[in-house]
């Protein structure tokens, strides 16, 4: 695609933000202004704008857009139907990737419980899920409480918080890292590891693998994403504000 703009920008009023691209309303695929409640995110936003294609005429691709994406997510599909979301993150909870244990080695055992163990804690202590763990390759059968204290925990979460949970989550094959990030306390670097805690202890222990190693890392970037996402939504989402000149 072809750089259209010069300039990309930010207005604010009544409703929230808007980007702006050479002074006229960004729009969605579907026609409605892209509208959204946090100064720091239509920012961010913005200067994704901004650097796409480097100046007008340029290539640029919808890769270039990531926080687009995800605002148009959370506005065209979040926002009219959370439930959706709430109900495809929840079924994560019944698969989350901490409570399947490998069989052995016995280094691999230990090293999943040192680093696994604090957040099944976690989400136990939090929000009451107390999701079982099994090892090898048999189904684990979550209790129904633990899997409804769950999906009742992503229900207090906004539209733009699903929507980013909803890149998150499948990247990590955990709901409990998601949460864990939502809430602040995992940062995106220690999600991606633990969720590729199993690939890096292979590679440890056999050498790299150049498709193991991409997939790693485009599984790092989606949560690096979401993550910046998430927060920048939660930072002051704050629709009614006009943002200063």
């Amino acid at each position: 695609m072809k750089r259209f703009w010069d300039k990309a920008g930010v207005v604010g009023d009544a409703t929230g933000y808007v980007i702006q691209l050479d002074g006229r309303p960004m729009r969605l695929p579907g026609g409605p202004h892209l509208v959204l409640r946090s100064l720091a995110l239509a920012n961010a936003i913005a200067a994704e704008w901004q650097a796409a294609g480097i100046a007008k005429g340029g290539d640029f691709q919808a890769e270039d857009l990531p926080l687009t994406r995800i605002a148009g997510t959370a506005q065209d599909r979040v926002a009219p139907d959370p439930g959706s979301t709430i109900d495809a993150l929840a079924r994560y909870g019944g698969t989350d990737l901490l409570c399947y244990r490998a069989t052995g080695p016995d280094s691999l055992i230990a090293h999943q419980a040192t680093n696994w163990q604090p957040w099944l804690n976690w989400v136990s202590q939090r929000y009451g899920a107390d999701l079982r763990v099994g090892y090898g390759i048999v189904a684990v059968r979550q209790p129904d409480a633990a899997l409804s204290a769950l999906r009742h925990a992503l229900g207090g979460h906004t539209h733009e918080t699903l929507a980013g949970l909803g890149v998150l989550v499948p990247a990590a094959c955990s709901l409990v890292l998601g949460l864990a990030v939502a809430e602040g306390d995992l940062d995106a670097a220690e999600a991606h590891r633990l969720a590729m805690l199993d690939e890096l202890f292979q590679a440890e222990q056999w050498g790299e693998d150049r498709e193991a190693t991409a997939r790693r890392r485009a599984v790092e970037a989606d949560i690096a994403i979401a993550a910046q996402f998430i927060a920048l939504a939660r930072r002051g989402q704050d629709a009614g504000c006009p943002p200063p000149d």
